[in-house]
């Protein structure tokens, strides 16, 4: 019988085997190379590109930043304005009116009733002057609440002075407050 040696063979195959196991490992590592290359470039452009739309919107948040505080210092110019505007408004309306009141503090002193000081605080009126009698004080306080241009007088301190009786003369401060019968008016109708 002949003798075949199968050893060659075998072993042939077995360095071929490992040939392509090698090969394959190779082809495998090179493959996932290659795919985290990618992968790697993949996730580095879409980091520049997220980086690169930051950037634009920080850009854009900065310009409307500027365009919000240039609205707001506009608002508050407007508001001065329009509170100028309300100033000036409320002047022109109330203009005629100290003409009333001295006009009305003129024609409600009877006679014998002399103003000496006369103040002002808002629509509040401080009278400090002087009267020949009490009688002439008292009828100087309803000609003042009859008045359309005053009203709510209120006496505070009246002292008399003098000698006698036939020179005496009477001190007094009255408080009133300066009405308006047209803005009563314009509410009421």
């Amino acid at each position: 019988m002949a003798r075949i040696n199968l050893l060659p063979w075998r072993e042939e195959l077995r360095v071929r085997q490992q040939r392509d196991f090698v090969s394959a490992i190779a082809a495998a590592v090179l493959a996932t190379i290659a795919v985290l290359i990618f992968v790697h470039m993949q996730i580095s452009g879409s980091i520049s590109n997220q980086e690169e739309r930051n950037r634009y919107l920080k850009t854009e948040i900065a310009t409307l930043d500027a365009k919000i505080r240039e609205i707001k210092s506009l608002e508050e110019l407007k508001g001065k304005l329009l509170a100028r505007m309300d100033v000036i408004q409320s002047l022109q309306g109330s203009r005629p009116e100290i003409v009333h009141l001295f006009d009305a503090l003129a024609k409600t002193a009877p006679e014998g009733v002399f103003i000496n000081k006369f103040m002002q605080s808002g629509r509040n009126l401080t009278l400090n002057g002087v009267a020949q009698s009490n009688a002439r004080v008292s009828a100087y306080m309803r000609r003042l609440a009859e008045s359309p241009w005053l009203k709510a007088p209120e006496l505070n301190i009246i002292e008399a002075k003098g000698k006698n009786k036939n020179e005496s003369t009477n001190n007094f401060i009255l408080k009133v407050q300066q009405a308006n019968p047209n803005k009563t008016e314009k509410a009421g109708g």
